[in-house]
C-alpha cells in the first residue's frame, strides 16, 4: 500500500468512526495531522460525524484540534456551529485557539448565539476566556446576532442574559451604527429590550 493509500484509509477511517483503522494508520506512522482535498484533518472529520471515541483517541494522539478546511471548519467551531456539548467538552481541555475565526469572522460564540445554542453559550461563557465582545466581519457582536437572526424567544432571551452578565457591551453598535436597544425595539422583542435597559444601555 503506498503512502497515499494509507493516508486515504486513515481519513476514512475517521470519517466511519473506525477505531481500529485509525490505530492501524497511526502505527503505519500515517501523520495525525494529514487532511484530504477539502483540508480536513481527520479529527476534523470525526467530529463531524460525531465518532466522539475517535476524536478523543485522535487528541491523545496528538491532533491538531486548530487546523481549519477550507470552509474554516475545526472540531471547536464546528461544536459551537452545530450546538454539540458533548463535543465541547471533549475539545476544550485540549485548550483549543478560542480566537480561531468562521467564514464570516465570528468567534465560536458568535455562531452560538445565532442559533440559540444555550447550552454551549453557557459552556463558553463560563469555562473560557473567549471575547464576548468579538465582531465579524459583517459589523456584528454576539450579542447583536442573537438578536438580529433570531425569534427573539426565550432561548434567545436566555442567550443574551448570559451575554450581558458576562461582559457583553449593550452599547456596542452595528457597521450602521445602530444599537442592540434599537435593534432589538426595531424587531418588536420587547422582552430582549428590558434585559438591555436593566444591563445599563443607553435609552435611544
Amino acid at each position: 500500500m503506498s503512502t497515499t493509500e494509507h493516508i486515504n484509509a486513515f481519513l476514512d477511517a475517521a470519517e466511519r468512526g473506525d477505531e481500529q483503522g485509525l490505530q492501524r494508520g497511526l502505527a503505519q506512522e500515517v501523520d495525525v495531522n494529514c487532511s484530504n482535498r477539502q483540508g480536513r484533518t481527520a479529527v476534523t472529520l470525526a467530529s463531524l460525524n460525531r465518532h466522539y471515541e475517535c476524536v478523543s483517541m485522535l487528541i491523545g494522539a496528538g491532533a491538531d484540534i486548530d487546523l481549519q478546511d477550507e470552509t474554516c471548519f475545526n472540531p471547536f467551531l464546528i461544536s459551537c456551529l452545530t450546538g454539540d456539548l458533548r463535543l465541547l467538552r471533549l475539545v476544550l481541555p485540549a485548550g483549543p485557539d478560542l480566537t480561531r475565526l468562521t467564514r464570516f469572522g465570528g468567534v465560536g460564540l458568535t455562531p452560538a448565539c445565532e442559533k440559540g445554542h444555550v447550552e454551549i453559550v453557557r459552556e463558553l461563557l463560563s469555562q473560557t476566556t473567549i471575547n464576548v465582545n468579538q465582531t465579524n466581519f459583517l459589523g456584528w457582536t454576539p450579542l447583536l446576532e442573537a438578536i438580529v437572526l433570531n425569534d427573539g424567544g426565550e432561548r434567545q432571551q436566555e442567550i443574551i442574559q448570559l451575554l450581558l452578565t458576562h461582559g457583553a457591551n449593550p452599547d456596542m453598535t452595528d457597521k450602521y451604527g445602530k444599537t442592540p436597544l434599537y435593534l432589538a425595539r426595531s424587531l418588536g422583542f420587547t422582552a430582549i429590550a428590558d434585559l438591555l435597559l436593566t444591563a445599563g444601555a443607553q435609552d435611544d
